[in-house]
């Protein structure tokens, strides 16, 4: 058995590790780390667990989390990992989903002051095998999962000039603590762009797709009133003319390895409480422009659910173990 700890298990991505690993055969959670929350039963701050778990929210420090663990996932905010991975990482395994090391370079520019550079393996598996060998990966951001999914194939061609992506997101990526967006009388019957032009997330997308070709990107985000999922519609202009089957076959060939990739009708019920993502192409006959949208989960492919991923590959399991499973219907 594979021996877990979550350090930050009070919030979303940590409810959602921990409702997955219910269901995953190989790992026992043996520690869950909440400052504010220390001493009470996890069950308590989320009670759809009642039943499932008997452990206890611990305030314990990371060389003491260590000792009881062989991997450990970082489900807490940005800036507050680089301060617990350089106490964990000569002991155990570790999955950071905050952004602390998503970027190669520039995260002063997006996020602020960074204590401990060093390098890790960015977690979107589908690109990045070498998950498989690493100790420290950094989990991608949800946006930028969804984003990178849906233009990677076409952007590795060489085909592509810019692309434009449009995202929207259920209000969970805003995370546990309210906000003037997320407060409820705001976002019914509502849809609202937010950092139109400088979301964090783009840098990620750039790198990741900077690393395929030369490609302009742009990239903007909204919220919607819907608990779970991202929509992306990627606007993809080509620098000559192409086939729509020629386009369909590069996705299909690229990810031909990968489990959790359907080329599916774009729909977030499709996706929700699953590790799948949904991609759909088409050509615009019409203009230089094939459209390809994405489909995920963003608390599952978009964050806890791919952490698994990792984990299991990390592991040397098959990547599916505990992850494994369709959408609800209803």
């Amino acid at each position: 058995m594979i021996r877990v700890g979550i350090m930050g298990g009070s919030g979303y991505t940590g409810g959602e590790l921990l409702r997955l690993f219910t269901m995953h055969p190989q790992v026992e959670v043996t520690v869950v780390t909440s400052r504010a929350l220390d001493g009470r039963f996890i069950s308590d701050t989320h009670r759809f667990l009642k039943g499932f778990y008997d452990l206890k929210f611990e305030n314990i420090e990371p060389k003491a989390v260590a000792e009881r663990v062989d991997i450990v996932f970082l489900a807490v905010p940005h800036g507050a990992a680089m301060k617990l991975v350089p106490e964990l990482i000569d002991r155990v395994k570790v999955i950071d989903l905050s952004a602390d090391y998503r970027l190669e370079g520039g995260y002063e520019n997006v996020y602020g002051p960074h204590s401990d550079p060093r390098d890790a393996v960015y977690g979107l598996p589908e690109l990045h095998p070498e998950v498989a060998q690493a100790n420290l990966v950094a989990n991608p951001g949800c946006y930028s999962t969804g984003a990178i999914l849906a233009a990677a194939p076409f952007v590795k061609s060489g085909l592509v000039n810019r692309v434009v992506f449009d995202s929207k997101s259920g209000i969970s990526g805003a995370g546990v603590t309210p906000t003037e967006v997320s407060h409820y009388p705001n976002l019914a019957e509502n849809i609202t762009p937010y950092s139109i032009t400088t979301h964090r997330h783009k840098a990620e997308i750039v790198q990741e797709l900077g690393r395929m070709g030369d490609v302009k990107i742009s990239f903007t985000p909204h919220v919607i009133p819907a608990m779970r999922g991202i929509m992306t519609t990627a606007h993809i202009f080509t620098r000559k003319d192409v086939d729509e089957d020629q386009v369909k076959s590069l996705y299909v060939e690229f990810y031909q390895n990968c489990p959790f990739i359907r080329f599916n009708e774009p729909s977030l019920a499709s996706v929700r409480g699953t590790n799948f993502c949904d991609l759909y192409v088409e050509k615009d006959r019409l203009t230089d422009r094939v459209v390809v949208i994405s489909a995920i989960d963003n608390m599952v492919k978009g964050a806890s659910g791919q952490a698994i991923q990792n984990m299991n590959l990390m592991s040397d399991l098959d990547q599916k173990t505990g992850l494994w499973s369709p959408a609800l219907s209803l």
